[in-house]
């Protein structure tokens, strides 16, 4: 006999995840952006991952960048959140803050093998996917630039 799977719950419909656009002043004073690699996906993004069960999401965005990016930081407002669909026919729904490293140093990882400080423009241009884009420029509001 076939296994049955319980009835899924809203909570299973939508796969829960919180990240950061991390950012700094650079040398010149100007803002960087953290971007992460990962080679899994070969991809540049900003760092974030799916949330624990039961896990506040801003307690899973600050775990998410000490994860990839050996970074405590500081959350900031909140930016927009992201929703795109998943390979398994679900909804990846993404909330980011805007934060600001206070300590920590990057040292590369099974998840990301790279990390990049970048002004704003050439993040927007690194970045894999469209939908991160958008976050720049809502990070560049907040911070009133």
């Amino acid at each position: 006999m076939k296994p049955v799977r319980p009835p899924t719950g809203a909570e299973d419909a939508v796969v829960r995840a919180a990240g950061c656009v991390l950012w700094r002043r650079g040398p010149g004073g100007g803002v960087e952006l953290a971007l992460v690699h990962r080679p899994k996906y070969l991809d540049w993004s900003f760092p974030k991952g799916k949330l624990k069960r039961r896990e506040d999401a801003r307690a899973g965005a600050l775990r998410e960048v000490r994860e990839e990016t050996g970074m405590d930081c500081v959350l900031g407002p909140p930016l927009p959140t992201s929703r795109y669909p998943v390979a398994d026919g679900r909804i990846k729904e993404v909330r980011y803050w805007a934060a600001g490293p206070v300590s920590g140093m990057f040292v590369p990882n099974r998840e990301v093998d790279r990390l990049a400080w970048l002004p704003a423009d050439e993040a927007r241009a690194r970045l894999t996917h469209d939908r991160d884009r958008g976050l720049v420029d809502a990070l560049l509001r907040v911070l009133g630039i």
